[in-house]
C-alpha cells in the first residue's frame, strides 16, 4: 500500500497577528517535547547527526537551534493553527486553570 499525503488545505487561511507569539511558544513547545522524547530514548548531543550512537545536534534549548531548524517547528505549529480555524474552531487567549 502507498501513502499519500492529503493534509487539510489551509492555504485561504490567514492567521491574525496575535497568533504569532503563541505560533512561536507552540513552536518550542514542540521542540521541548521532543527533545524530552530523545533524551528518554537515549539520544545526546552531538556535533553531527548520528542515529548509530543516538546523537544529535538539534538537542539545544530552542533558543540556540538554527533559524532553519526553528522554522521547521513554526511551520508544523503554523499549519496546525491553520487547521484548527479551518476546521471551524475558534482561538481565543483566556485565563489557564
Amino acid at each position: 500500500m502507498q501513502y499519500t499525503p492529503s493534509p487539510i488545505d489551509t492555504s485561504d487561511i490567514r492567521l491574525p497577528d496575535e497568533l504569532l507569539e503563541l505560533c512561536e511558544r507552540l513552536a518550542e513547545h514542540s521542540h521541548d517535547v521532543w527533545g524530552k522524547a530523545r533524551i528518554e530514548q537515549g539520544w545526546t548531543f552531538g556535533p553531527e547527526r548520528n542515529d548509530q550512537l543516538k546523537q544529535t545536534p538539534c538537542l539545544v534549548p530552542y533558543s540556540e537551534l538554527p533559524e532553519s531548524e526553528k522554522d521547521f517547528d513554526r511551520n508544523a505549529a503554523m499549519e496546525i493553527l491553520k487547521s484548527i480555524v479551518k476546521l471551524g474552531f475558534c482561538i481565543t487567549k483566556g485565563s489557564a486553570d
